[in-house]
């Protein structure tokens, strides 16, 4: 059900919206992206987008202002432009809007799905290295965290996570998967037939399977996503997902939890006042961008393929040694930064949020914000995020600062 894209050397001539703001509009923003850091750090960490509003969205949120609706979230609609959506771009024509909750964001509906289906105490299962959040959220809800680490090919190794559920098994009733769909940070969109694989484990195992599909509308050019409830013998899942990275609507809270065939009764049974964390204006935004950001999303998609092949040139000239693994999926990159010397040192830390080793190298030196890879949990340390989701500019830019702070601190440490 993808759309054809544009090659590496004929681009697009559509609007991009990866060029439409400068940096000094961008330093104006006051979201954590642009307001952590000193106005002399280029920020590449957080999964923010340098883009406007979708016109659509934009409109739609000025039409709420305008009328002072901005009351209690009334979220009628939501799931059914998800369900169009979905159909059109990923051929899931069963979608039911019956079957969904409209929860606060997706962590939140993960960890509200997680109290539904496992107690405390239980295993939750998780393929590292993987965005941190799962770390946090699960264990603050009560839950004990497995990992089943990722291959040297950064797709989920089968092996691995087959002895993971077993673990997870022997040590609850009522363990639990969550499926990062695409992976966050690797970049990787999962095929169908590793979807199949990971659901007759679960099956196998007796493991609930909670897919995260926040980036599913971001597959770049070359990779279809699978949305895991679409896939054989996942009746008893559970999907959540929102449009906040491809429209960048991070702050605009709303999100869908949804329930594979015989898991909507659960689903049911989530408590009332769930639903009073989504944001009127999140429904409103995030409606809109499902019924009508389509052709922005396409644009985006676009600027994101040119900046995923820049980058992979930029790599190649300015840092040779780090190594680069083609997102398919995502606006994230996931570099290898473990052959820079001793920069690349890392402390064998639990995930968190602190930034270590190559990170701060970048940081310090180049001054140029990326997510710690050692915060990804097992298999992070040595390695750091990039969000590519910037313009050409401000990336050639962060690159060349990147290459030159490791010359510089290497020629430092020789003398």
């Amino acid at each position: 059900m993808s759309r054809s894209a544009p090659s590496d050397d004929h681009p697009t001539a559509a609007p991009n919206p990866l060029t439409q703001l400068t940096l000094e509009q961008l330093r104006r923003r006051t979201s954590v992206k642009w307001g952590r850091y000193a106005p002399d750090v280029l920020p590449l960490w957080v999964a923010e987008m340098d883009v406007p509003l979708a016109p659509a969205v934009a409109d739609a949120l000025q039409r709420a202002i305008a009328l002072g609706d901005t009351g209690y979230a009334h979220p009628t609609g939501y799931a059914e432009a998800f369900g169009k959506f979905a159909a059109e771009r990923w051929g899931w024509t069963d979608f039911s809007p019956g079957r969904t909750a409209v929860v606060a964001d997706v962590m939140l509906g993960i960890v509200e799905v997680l109290r539904l289906v496992t107690d405390p105490g239980d295993a939750v299962v998780v393929c590292s290295p993987v965005y941190p959040p799962f770390y946090a959220f699960a264990r603050h809800a009560g839950r004990q965290v497995v990992e089943a680490p990722l291959g040297a090919d950064l797709r989920i190794d089968l092996a691995a996570l087959d002895e993971a559920f077993r673990r997870a098994r022997a040590r609850s009733n009522r363990p639990a998967f969550l499926l990062c769909n695409p992976h966050n940070p690797t970049g990787v969109v999962h095929r169908r037939t590793e979807l199949e694989a990971v659901a007759e484990l679960a099956n196998r195992h007796g493991v609930r399977v909670i897919s995260d599909e926040i980036h599913a509308p971001l597959a770049l050019p070359g990779a279809d996503v699978t949305p895991y409830l679409t896939v054989t013998g996942t009746q008893d899942a559970f999907a959540v997902t929102s449009g906040s990275k491809a429209w960048n609507l991070a702050g605009l809270k709303a999100a869908l939890a949804i329930a594979g065939p015989r898991a909507g009764a659960e689903l049911a049974r989530m408590p009332e006042e769930v639903s009073h964390g989504p944001s009127h204006l999140g429904v409103v935004a995030q409606t809109a961008a499902l019924r009508a950001g389509g052709e922005w999303l396409d644009h985006l998609l676009d600027g994101l393929h040119a900046n995923r092949a820049r980058l992979e040139a930029l790599l190649a000239e300015h840092l040779p040694t780090v190594g680069y693994h083609r997102p398919e999926g995502t606006y994230l990159a996931w570099l290898d930064c473990r052959h820079l010397g001793p920069h690349s040192a890392q402390p064998d830390s639990a995930p968190g949020e602190d930034s270590a080793g190559p990170a701060q190298l970048f940081l310090e030196h180049a001054r140029v914000a990326l997510s710690s890879g050692h915060a990804f949990g097992t298999g992070g340390a040595g390695w750091v995020r990039l969000n590519f989701a910037a313009s050409p500019g401000i990336l050639t830019d962060a690159v060349t600062r990147m290459g030159r702070a490791v010359r510089e601190v290497g020629t430092t440490a020789a003398k």
